[in-house]
């Protein structure tokens, strides 16, 4: 064979067995994406097998806990808790709007309104304290807090002072 045929016939033969190699590297990596993918896939479809898994039991313990004895016990001292709260303040609410009204009512009156009389409420009971010009000054004070809405009862401690 004639030099020039065989490096031609010698080329042809590594350049067949290169096409060989590299599609033999071609179909080698691509099994190895195609199993990477797969492995992939399951891995994530257990990753979200497991999510849901745990999810589940979250919603199961949480309900436990809203729908046990102590929770409603909790929840029921708390509701009282704050109706308490409620009344506590609608109460001093209460007693500051009598404290008021008695407060004007007595400073109308022309004998009382020169004295100085202090007005405390506490559930509805009030008591006057301080100066009175005369015994009928004192007991026009306790008529006119009588008259107040929302007096339940008066303590009259005025004291009666002779101008003198």
């Amino acid at each position: 064979m004639p030099p020039l045929l065989r490096i031609t016939v010698l080329t042809a033969c590594l350049l067949g067995a290169a096409a060989c190699t590299e599609r033999t590297a071609d179909e080698s990596t691509k099994r190895q994406v195609d199993a990477a993918v797969d492995q992939t896939g399951k891995a994530a479809a257990a990753a979200a097998n497991k999510a849901a898994e745990m999810a589940e039991t979250a919603r199961d313990k949480t309900k436990a806990f809203v729908t046990s004895p102590e929770v409603k016990q909790d929840a029921i001292a708390a509701k009282e808790a704050i109706k308490g709260l409620g009344a506590a303040t609608i109460a001093t609410t209460d007693d500051a709007s009598v404290t008021l009204a008695v407060s004007a009512a007595l400073a109308r009156d022309p004998d009382l309104s020169v004295s100085r009389i202090d007005v405390e409420t506490r559930n509805g009971a009030v008591r006057l304290s301080g100066p009175a010009p005369s015994e009928e000054a004192k007991a026009r004070a306790g008529e006119i807090t009588r008259s107040v809405k929302g007096v339940v009862s008066v303590d009259n401690a005025l004291e009666v002072k002779s101008a003198g």
